[in-house]
This record gives structure tokens, sequence and C-alpha cells, in this order.
């Protein structure tokens, strides 16, 4: 991402894309979370795309890029793991089984925009504070990936994104919504910044025209917009 941005600075085009073997600085979309990987064992990359105004970047930019991201997956994996279905957790996390696999960070300097996106790929370890939460796609198809097989991903999923956003994807709110994770189930979640205290509870009812998270809260009828927060899922 920070070099995305230098290069950003420099005048480098529209659709570059940066990639590296590790990343020792990797960050979360919350202050204070960091993305552990392991060395030559993931794909962290930034695509960046320039718009002429901020105003012109694509809803819900994030939420398609996961769905860009999940499909090249399955594109990638249908040969290892029997009718594959990744799904999305909102607003930014990609989810096999209900564990995460990837990652996707957006970050806006007016019509800038650096798409961070980092995911699992051949780690059969994780920490033990992981292990429940974090999986990679070399434990999901239950093989071994070799690291040159990295960047057939990487070609995938450019290939999605440029579909989604470029030719079309008139349909992404519907399609998003179809692999939404926890969509009409009970959760909780965590309104505002972390940490807030504010919780509201209810059943997840899909995403808005701006890829917003709509609840409709228990006791109610109605659907709420929720624009920044986290999703908790209720045991």
């Amino acid at each position: 991402m920070d070099i995305s941005r230098r290069l950003c600075s420099a005048g480098e085009k529209r659709g570059t894309v940066i990639t590296a073997d590790f990343q020792e600085a990797g960050r979360g979309r919350i202050r204070g979370r960091s993305w552990e990987m392991e060395k030559g064992a993931s794909l962290p990359f930034t695509i960046l795309l320039r718009y002429p105004r901020i105003e012109d970047i694509p809803p819900a930019l994030t939420l398609r890029a996961g769905l860009a991201v999940s499909l090249a997956i399955e594109d990638f994996v249908c040969h290892t793991i029997p009718n594959p279905h990744l799904l999305i957790k909102w607003p930014n996390d990609i989810i096999i089984g209900s564990k995460k696999a990837a990652g996707i960070l957006c970050e806006a300097d007016g019509g800038n925009v650096h798409i961070g996106i980092g995911i699992n790929f051949a780690q059969k370890e994780f920490p033990a504070y992981l292990r429940e939460k974090a999986t990679s796609l070399a434990l999901a198809a239950g093989k071994d990936f070799l690291p040159h097989e990295r960047f057939t991903l990487l070609e995938k999923i450019l290939a999605r994104l440029f579909n989604e956003l470029e030719t079309g994807g008139e349909d992404w709110k519907t399609r998003i919504e179809q692999r939404l994770y926890k969509k009409g189930e009970q959760v909780a979640f965590m309104d505002g910044a972390a940490g807030s205290g504010k919780t509201v509870n209810g059943i997840l009812a899909g995403i808005g025209d701006l890829g917003e998270l709509l609840i409709i809260p228990d006791g109610g009828s109605e659907a709420r917009a929720f624009v920044t927060g986290e999703l908790v899922i209720k045991k």
C-alpha cells in the first residue's frame, strides 16, 4: 500500500499492481490489528486505480473486490475442492467454512484508490490464537501449493476484478448477497469505531445500494443501514 502511494504520486498509471513475497507491516481495517503471514506462502498485493473524482469511485468497492476475489479463488481451486463456494463477510473478509482466508483493505486519496488484498495461500500452520479464526487455500483444498502458483491465482483475480469493475457487473449487489456470510441469521453488530460499545442485535438482512450493511434489530420490522462497524457472530 505504501509503495502504491509513492508510485501514484510519481504518476504511475492506472491498473498498476504491486506484489511481494512477504510484508512486514501488514495492517487491517481496524487500527491496532495487523495482518500476519508466512514468508513465501501468502499472496499480498495492491492494485492502483485512478478516477477523475472521489465521487466516481464505484460504490461498495471493497465488497465488489471481495466478490472478484472469491470468484477467482473458486476458479483456482475448483479442481481440488468439489463445488467450492466462498462467502463474503461484511465488509472486507473472504470466508471458507467459518474461517478467514483473505482480507481486503481499500484506501482512497481523492480519486486515487489503493486496493490492498492479502490471501492465505499455502500456509499449513497458524499461531494458536488464529487457528480457530484463519485458514488457507492449501488447508481448504487439502493439498500443497507451490509458491509460483500464487501468481496464477493473481492473474485470475485481476481478470475477475476487471470484469466486475470495467465490463459489467450490474447485478453485483444480488451476487454479493447470494454469498453474504450469515445472511438471514442472528448476529451482533458493533456500530461505529472499535470499542464504541454500541451493539445492535438482529437479523442480517443484506446490503444496500452503496454496500452498507442492513440489519433488522430485535423487536423491529424495518432494516437499519450501517456504514461502519464490525460484525460479531453470535454463538
